[in-house]
């Protein structure tokens, strides 16, 4: 992605910051109890989605990150904003949707994920919810150690916060005790009438959900 993209949705982030933020309509579908040991989990975007199976390698080499360590039983509202009216809408005004995509949300080992069902494929948003902001940096620079083709997102692109993007179409931030990972390496190479990049959508989908984080830490 170009620094250009970056910048250009890093600056839609202000007028983000003026609306209000909601968590997902409905129910968590599959809830599950956090381990109460270090149990080493996948890399988040990894555990499988209600209504979506398969393999999600997102630019990521199989095998465990580091463990964030014991969270709630449930997702926080935070983490189910990646899910909510936002993103949703985000989503719907850059592919130029006639209607809201079909929405499955999972929660297991202390991962939230949202997959969004898209007529070229799943889009998968997840989130890693840690212990503490120390056990969330371990777990994101683990995930970033194992990426394939990772790169850091530098600068004004970032917000301030660790970043990196996959060559296949992914974008990682960390945030507080959040590890923020938007997948969109099933969808094609560009996507939507403007044929952006799918790193690109996952990138402006990446800010969307930081900056219903930063307004409702």
């Amino acid at each position: 992605m170009t620094h250009r993209h970056h910048t250009l949705a890093a600056l839609a982030v202000a007028s983000l910051l003026l609306s209000g933020c909601a968590t997902a309509a409905g129910s968590v579908d599959a809830v599950s109890d956090p381990p109460s040991d270090v149990s080493a989990p996948a890399s988040p975007g990894t555990s499988p989605s209600a209504g979506h199976s398969g393999s999600n390698a997102s630019g990521h080499h199989g095998g465990a990150a580091a463990t964030p360590g014991a969270t709630p039983a449930g997702p926080s509202d935070a983490a189910q904003m990646v899910c909510g009216d936002q993103p949703m809408e985000r989503l719907t005004a850059i592919l130029d949707l006639k209607e809201d995509p079909h929405t499955v949300n999972h929660w297991a080992d202390s991962t939230f994920t949202c997959t969004y069902h898209l007529q070229e494929g799943a889009l998968d948003i997840s989130v890693q919810e840690a212990a503490d902001p120390a056990s969330a940096r371990k777990y994101f620079d683990a995930m970033q150690a194992l990426a394939k083709d990772a790169t850091p997102i530098k600068g004004l692109a970032n917000l301030g916060f660790p970043a990196y993007e996959t060559a296949d179409g992914s974008a990682v931030f960390q945030k507080d005790n959040f590890v923020l990972h938007v997948d969109a390496s099933h969808l094609p190479n560009t996507v939507g009438p403007e044929s952006i990049s799918r790193n690109a959508l996952a990138y402006q989908l990446s800010t969307t959900i930081l900056a219903c984080w930063v307004e409702h830490p």
